[in-house]
């Protein structure tokens, strides 16, 4: 169960998040944040990291072109996290089946906010006309009340109120409607990739194709580090115990063909791109060169 006070706390952090976003940008206006801040509210900041860093993953590659709306990520993720912590439902589960759902419903109070502070920006207009700087300050607020209304009213409505729907939406999806509960799992779990195959259509892949490979198998490796680092350590408190026939037989990582093909083919791939670079630079001088001597 929710806590009268969480959600009070929740609705505060909902309005913040997104004047963060549009004015001060300090991080705490991003998905993975969100989750941060609603899992320490909510007793369980795991759970909330977890569904942060895959709706942050989800949403790399969509941005707000213009005036253009997008799907609130922050109060999806903010939703998904109290409900899965208090309702104790899955973090992927509750990511599918409440926090995709509720961002892309708010992009209907994020157009009511915009179409809000239209209203108040024609009396910002105004007031600089008028010159009249006090009433520029208090209708420039007003907007800013706007937008944060657009994210407090629908988070406190389903904070306070849903917590009957969420359950009886959890207990049906642990019960009779268990195999849809399975496939939205895996398909929250799929949202990530999502995000990257959209934040890779939008950037200069084709041309920067060697530092993908090369960051695609650094990231590789590190993890692969981490585990082994973790493997040794936990083998290290047990050493008294083990010969040294079990030490210098161990079975440790090592470097795979494939993974020194791709780094090899990085390097050489911008090696080649930085001679072809170099080489074609004197042609076009000379060739800058021939056309002022024509001039002249």
């Amino acid at each position: 169960m929710i806590q009268w006070w969480q959600i009070i706390l929740l609705t505060a952090y909902a309005g913040f998040q997104i004047m963060d976003e549009l004015h001060w940008y300090s991080s705490a206006g991003s998905a993975v944040f969100s989750g941060f801040i609603t899992g320490l509210i909510m007793g369980d900041m795991t759970t909330g990291l977890l569904i942060g860093g895959q709706m942050q993953l989800t949403i790399l590659g969509v941005g707000t072109f213009g005036g253009a709306s997008r799907i609130d990520a922050n109060s999806g993720t903010l939703i998904a996290t109290a409900f899965a912590v208090s309702a104790h439902m899955d973090p992927e589960l509750a990511l599918a089946t409440l926090g995709v759902p509720v961002a892309a419903i708010l992009v209907y109070t994020d157009i009511a906010g915009r179409f809000a502070n239209t209203f108040f920006g024609h009396m910002c207009d105004a007031d600089v006309e008028n010159m009249n700087w006090n009433s520029y300050n208090f209708h420039y607020w007003l907007g800013a009340v706007s937008w944060c209304l657009s994210r407090m009213i629908p988070v406190f409505l389903a904070l306070a109120f849903g917590q009957p729907v969420v359950e009886a939406i959890t207990t049906a999806l642990n019960g009779d409607f268990a195999w849809l509960g399975a496939g939205l799992t895996v398909a929250g779990a799929a949202l990530p990739a999502v995000g990257f195959a959209i934040l890779l259509r939008y950037l200069p892949v084709k041309k920067h194709i060697a530092y993908l490979i090369l960051g695609f198998v650094i990231a590789a490796l590190l993890g692969t580090l981490f585990t082994s680092v973790m493997g040794i350590s936990g083998d290290l408190t047990t050493v008294a115990t083990i010969t040294d026939a079990e030490i210098t037989g161990g079975d440790y990582n090592s470097l795979s063909m494939l993974t020194i093909a791709l780094i090899g083919f990085a390097l050489a791939y911008i090696y080649y791109t930085q001679n072809k670079a170099a080489a074609s630079a004197p042609a076009a001088a000379a060739a800058v060169e021939g056309d002022d001597d024509d001039e002249l």
